[in-house]
Order: structure tokens, then C-alpha cells, then sequence
């Protein structure tokens, strides 16, 4: 079920390949961006109607909006179990969203000052999946960090079915997480109306939360007109692990990520080909034992891969230039090794500690980087909803001081202005405030 791949014989990172989507007929962008341009020039009009198109459902002006009252009832439709599940992830997330929150600080010295002001964002837009993908915990790894940063509103959306319902258990999240803005749209549609605005959905500042291929692009496309968290893709493991490890619970791990669908990666990583052989035969007995057994063989084969590496060193080589979503570390000594992790979404150390746990309530936040964009890219977080103000203000003495420097640059770049914005004080006499 996982492709093996020998990486001994180099001294380089082994190449992964990420699994590609096949007979994808022409370029989403095309029919994305004629949706957000209809409901950019149509308002609510166009989004109720791609809402009846792709959704089924017959909304109304009045119906876009979910009543708060219906919000706050949910929580009384969903098993208790799942609200106090819901409670603790709230609690443990916000525990660390709060060890996240910067100060901005100023510094004032020798006629200047110089500083930061942190200011959180006022209104942010979280898409909450539907229908099979319906995830009441990550409207609270959205919500959370947003509300700890101080933004005033976290609006939802989530695609309704064709009864126009959105799921109860995605409300209930809404209901624990304190939100009270939800709204029947999905798709590009919904990310379109957030962006721009219509006679119902007011405009927001920053559109997170995962969705398809079709909300990713639309992301995409309202980018530079509102902030965005990231392009979600299709969901990654790479386990790194030695022979201490459970091949019972590294098969585990590998079909909790394949349940997720197509196209993802789950990737074991060793120096030891027992494990390796052990682990793909331990698959065979997980992947029967699940009510979805054939998509997720499915997903294993399309996205699975055992490599076999050199060494601990040569296995976290591999692992930093896949950049994967999450990386779990199942070794003797993994802790020890924590510096050498430079790209990873997430990090999951030692062998009871399994990705699960941080999807839900670890107290980390499952809306991560993929696709390689964990080079450069970062969980969401506290950082996601605040702006950083540059302040800084100066008195006659130090601008003197200063002044040849500003000049000096101003004259290479042929910007006189520059230079002269500076002069004209000095020779006036005058001081700024």
C-alpha cells in the first residue's frame, strides 16, 4: 500500500513527491473569478443563486443569516460529549493563543522615540467546511486566536444542504466559541461575498479557515483586496521513527491522516527496513478494520510512502525539505532533535503522542501550512488577526543629527524632496511634536 523508496545510497534530502490531481479538466481561476465578479456586481442576488446552483438550497435575503437563537440551540442537538470536547479544546487552545498575544512597546531616548503599537483586526470571515468535510473543531482553532488577538467580530459561513441546513454540530462550535454571525453560503461565492460585501454579509478584513480546491482559489483571487490565512491543501504526515516504535500505532497514525481523503501524503521515514516492512504490513490489517476501507487504500496507494534513509540525521534531512503539514517523531532521543526541525507545520513528539491529539485539544491549532509552504509559512495563530504600527517622532537636536544621513540617501536616489522635507525644519528652527 506505500510506495518504498530507497534513499540510502545518497548523501542529499530524498525527494518526495506530493501526490497531483488527475484529469482535472481546464483551470478553476476561470469559473472562480466570473463567480466573485457576478456577486462583487450583484450582491446578494448572485450569491443566492450559485447557492441554489451548487448547493440546492432556495434561499432569501432573509434566510442567508442564521438566527442567533438557532445558533445557541444547537448546543442542545449535539451529544454533551461533543460540547465539553468542544469546551476543552477552547480552554487549552486559548491557553496558548494567550502565550502568543506580543506588547508593543516604545522606547524614548536622547530627544526620540521609537515604537510599535499592536493593534488587532476589527472583523475576520472563517469558512467552516460542510457537508462530509463538517468540522466543528476547526471553527474553534479559527475563532479562538482571532478572539484572544481582541478582533471585535468572527462572522461564519458554512455551505447548507439543499434544505438549507448547516451542520449542528458546526453551530454548537459556534455557539461554545461565542460566535453569533453565521451565514447559509459555501464555495467562492461566500468568498466573494466576505471580501466585497452585499446587501446581507457585511465586509470583513481577513478571510482563514480551510475549504476545496474552488475556496482556496478564491482566496486567491480576493487576496490584496482582504487578508487571507493560507491556500489549504490536501492534508500531510511525515513520521519519522526507529525500531521502538509500534508498527501497530505508526499504521495507526497513517490511516487517521488517509481518512481525510484524496491526494494526500503520509509518509513514514526510517533506518530500519524491518520497520518499514513491518509497518506496511500492519496497514493491511488497519485499513480493513475501517468503514471506509476502500478510500482510504485508495488514499494510501495514491499518497503513501515508506523511505528508507541513512541515518537519524539523513531522516530529518528529508523531512525539512518536504516541509510536510505535520511531523511526527517516533524515536529514542526525538526530543533531543527538536533543533534540527526547521520546516513543519506542526511537531508531534513521541510515540504516545499521535496527531489526533493536536487536531482536537492539545492545545495547538490544526490550520497549518501544506504543501511545502511550511518553508516559510506558520500555523494559524494569535499573529494571523494583528497589525504591527511602526510610531516614531524626533525633536530639532536629533533631526540635526540625522539629517546628513537622510540627505545623503535621498541625494542617491534622486529624491530631492526627501531631503529638502528635512531642511526646511532645520532652517525654520521649528521642532516636531
Amino acid at each position: 500500500m506505500l510506495e518504498l523508496i530507497d534513499g540510502r545510497d545518497t548523501h542529499a534530502p530524498v525527494h518526495i513527491a506530493r501526490p497531483k490531481p488527475a484529469g482535472v479538466a481546464g483551470d478553476p481561476g476561470q469559473g472562480v473569478r466570473a463567480i466573485i465578479e457576478a456577486v462583487r456586481s450583484n450582491g446578494d442576488a448572485a450569491l443566492i443563486d450559485f447557492t441554489r446552483r451548487f448547493d440546492g438550497a432556495r434561499l432569501t435575503s432573509d434566510s442567508v443569516r442564521v438566527p442567533e437563537e438557532t445558533i445557541m440551540g444547537a448546543v442542545k442537538l449535539v451529544p454533551p460529549e461533543v460540547i465539553d470536547a468542544l469546551r476543552v479544546l477552547e480552554r487549552r487552545l486559548r491557553k496558548t493563543c494567550e502565550r502568543q498575544l506580543p506588547r508593543g512597546w516604545m522606547d524614548y531616548t536622547d530627544g526620540e522615540m521609537i515604537g510599535e503599537l499592536i493593534r488587532p483586526l476589527r472583523r475576520i470571515g472563517l469558512y467552516a467546511p460542510g457537508g462530509r468535510a463538517a468540522y466543528p473543531s476547526s471553527v474553534m482553532m479559527g475563532a479562538v486566536p482571532a478572539f484572544v488577538a481582541g478582533v471585535d467580530t468572527v462572522a461564519v459561513c458554512s455551505p447548507p444542504t439543499a434544505r438549507g441546513e448547516i451542520s449542528e454540530a458546526v453551530l454548537a462550535a459556534c455557539a461554545v466559541a461565542g460566535i453569533t454571525e453565521v451565514y447559509r453560503m459555501g464555495g467562492a461565492q461566500a468568498v466573494a461575498a466576505f471580501a466585497y460585501g452585499t446587501e446581507t454579509v457585511r465586509p470583513v478584513e481577513k478571510i482563514v479557515g480551510p475549504g476545496n480546491i474552488h475556496v482556496t482559489r478564491a482566496k486567491r483571487e480576493v487576496q490584496g483586496w482582504v487578508g487571507i490565512d493560507s491556500e489549504a491543501g490536501p492534508t500531510e504526515l511525515l513520521i519519522v521513527a526507529d525500531e521502538s516504535a509500534s508498527p501497530e500505532d505508526l499504521a495507526a497514525d497513517l490511516v487517521a491522516q488517509a481518512e481525510h481523503g484524496p491526494l494526500g501524503s503520509h509518509v513514514l521515514v526510517t533506518w530500519k527496513p524491518d520497520l518499514a516492512n513491518a509497518v506496511m504490513a500492519q496497514l493491511d490489517v488497519e485499513v480493513a478494520r475501517h468503514e471506509r476501507a476502500d478510500d482510504v487504500e485508495n488514499a494510501l496507494i495514491e499518497g503513501g510512502r515508506a523511505v528508507l534513509v541513512r541515518d537519524t540525521d539523513h531522516a530529518m534531512q528529508t523531512a525539512n525539505a518536504f516541509a510536510p503539514e505535520h511531523l511526527q517523531l517516533v524515536f529514542r532521543g526525538a526530543l533531543e532533535w527538536l533543533d534540527r526541525v526547521r520546516n513543519a507545520g506542526a511537531v508531534f513528539v513521541g510515540a504516545a503522542t499521535p496527531v489526533p491529539v493536536g487536531d482536537y485539544v492539545a492545545g495547538t491549532n490544526h490550520i497549518l501550512p501544506t504543501g511545502g509552504t511550511a518553508r516559510w509559512a506558520s500555523g494559524l495563530g494569535v499573529g494571523d488577526f494583528i497589525k504591527r504600527i511602526y510610531v516614531y517622532g524626533t525633536e530639532e537636536g536629533s533631526l540635526m543629527q540625522l539629517a546628513p544621513h537622510v540627505e545623503a540617501l535621498a541625494k542617491s536616489e534622486g529624491l530631492p524632496g526627501h531631503g529638502r522635507a528635512v531642511r526646511v525644519r532645520l532652517s525654520k528652527g521649528a521642532s516636531a511634536s
